[in-house]
């Protein structure tokens, strides 16, 4: 028997990734929103809800981004749904990650920068 390396969970967060990678691309620049992009998903074990984490060019406008990101989740959902061959597209939540911002302060305060 052979072992599966990924697991579904693994698989419908690559998926998502991709596709919601995009679709933020798009309503970035369509809704001129500050620069941002998904650098992960994570998915719940029962599938229902996914939280897809955006990095921001400019940390100081990340609230308003993931806010607006927030307020199109459903939209975003609806296109999901339409483009995928799952039967229930999990509900997506997006939050900011932060570990970029805390990656530099960190080089930053190695480099005796602060």
């Amino acid at each position: 028997m052979t072992s599966h390396s990924f697991t579904r969970s693994d698989r419908l967060s690559a998926e998502l990734r991709r596709l919601l990678g995009s679709m933020v691309h798009e309503a970035v620049r369509d809704n001129a929103l500050p620069s941002m992009s998904v650098s992960d998903v994570v998915v719940t074990k029962d599938f229902d809800s996914a939280t897809a984490y955006v990095t921001a060019l400019m940390p100081d406008k990340a609230v308003e981004g993931v806010k607006a990101l927030n307020e199109m989740a459903k939209g975003f959902r609806r296109e999901l749904s339409r483009v995928m061959t799952i039967r229930r597209v999990p509900e997506i939540r997006f939050r900011y990650d932060d570990s970029v911002d805390r990656g530099e302060r960190i080089e930053a305060l190695l480099r005796g920068k602060v």
